[in-house]
């Protein structure tokens, strides 16, 4: 939520433009020189930074500017060994130390202590061995898991990702379509996406809960706040089902260039979508990687103040990661208006209660959606007074 041909989820922490596999059965080349067999069932975790923007762009793009840049470049796909029952712990973990992507590939069967493989992405120049211990450490496993590394090729990446992604209906009259392919439904409300560029295509499950919930909220003339926006998907979205105003930021400029970028594919301008990258605090040595600094209240962009004044907002989504989303809780919480809704995504259903219990005294009548094993958590803001 996240990225090769299911998710690309620019989340905001963990995020993004990553790549996701859960979209394939069998065998696939997914990485040059390297072929997975997948077997059962994959679960994709949202992710960050991955390839590079502008040769992403071009690859997608359907215009002449774009194609001209190239896509060179390279990463490094690791294939990790982890024990079933801390896979997905693991997996988070791994985002946290500087993965810019993980697939959990499942097994047919099997007891919990089966080992299965935990795919990641990271960029060419980084340590992966160091990566993997601390995150290992982090969770508490004494030793370092088992794994193989591969090289792989941006260009690679994109032409499997392109052949992968087909128009995607979210809910009756309600699809998601790439840019490159005529909408199957022109009646319908269709979104029009580059999903080279960031996480949120629709196709993960925490990025649908996050659609059905905004079609469900929103009526008409609302002021709706995409907190770590990646692929912009769910701001223009709600601009789709009738809000006045979205505003998307995030901590990743990529982000941001998605964003925009989709927001152009959707005739929608800078006068009702605000679109801005936030500055961050974050350390690359630091472990805790869920600090922001706003430097002010508002920030002027093309023209329009983007707001991030508090209780301004009549719906404020969250679809990033556990950890941001408890240690955030307060800040997240603090745009929405009294009474207004707060939708909180990315997590899966063993987070729930962890997420519920944090927010239960700043949210009231809170519920819970789910799709497979992915959860959304929403609620009111309480009034206070």
């Amino acid at each position: 939520m996240s990225l090769l041909l299911n998710s690309f989820r620019s989340h905001f922490f963990k995020h993004l433009s990553c790549t996701s596999f859960s979209s394939i059965r069998g065998t696939q080349n997914l990485t040059s020189g390297c072929v997975f067999k997948l077997i059962g069932s994959t679960r994709d975790h949202p992710s960050r930074n991955f390839l590079n923007s502008s040769s992403v762009t071009a690859a997608f793009s359907t215009s002449s500017s774009a194609s001209e840049t190239p896509t060179t470049g390279s990463y490094l796909s690791v294939d990790i060994q982890s024990r079933q029952d801390v896979a997905d712990m693991l997996s988070e973990a791994l985002l946290c130390f500087g993965a810019v992507s993980t697939s959990v590939f499942e097994p047919d069967g099997g007891d919990s202590n089966d080992e299965i493989s935990i795919v990641s992405i990271f960029d060419v120049s980084h340590d992966v061995h160091q990566s993997i211990a601390l995150a290992a450490d982090s969770i508490g496993l004494k030793e370092t898991p088992v794994y193989k590394v591969t090289t792989g090729y941006h260009s690679d990446w994109i032409e499997n990702a392109r052949e992968s992604f087909h128009p995607i209906e979210v809910t009756e009259g309600l699809w998601i379509v790439p840019e490159w392919i005529t909408p199957p439904d022109v009646e319908a409300t269709i979104i029009t996406l580059n999903p080279g560029l960031a996480f949120g295509t629709g196709d993960h499950p925490t990025t649908k809960l996050c659609l059905l919930l905004l079609h469900t909220l929103i009526k008409g003339g609302e002021t709706v706040l995409d907190y770590g926006t990646g692929s912009g998907i769910l701001a223009i979205a709600a601009l789709k089902f009738g809000a006045a105003l979205a505003v998307g930021f995030d901590i990743d400029p990529q982000a941001i260039t998605a964003a925009r970028h989709n927001a152009t594919l959707n005739n929608i301008g800078p006068d009702i979508l605000a679109l801005q990258v936030v500055p961050s605090n974050i350390s690359p040595a630091s472990t805790d990687q869920w600090q922001w600094a706003m430097k002010s209240d508002s920030v002027t962009e093309h023209g329009v103040e983007i707001v991030l004044e508090k209780e301004k907002y009549d719906v404020v989504v969250a679809n990033i990661l556990l950890n941001p989303l408890l240690d955030l809780a307060d800040h997240i919480v603090s745009y929405a208006k009294p009474g207004g809704v707060v939708g909180l995504s990315g997590i899966i259903l063993e987070q729930v209660p962890t997420v519920v219990d944090r927010y239960s005294d700043i949210l009231e009548g809170i519920t819970v959606s789910q799709i497979d094993d992915w959860a959304c958590i929403s609620g009111t803001k309480r009034k206070t007074g």
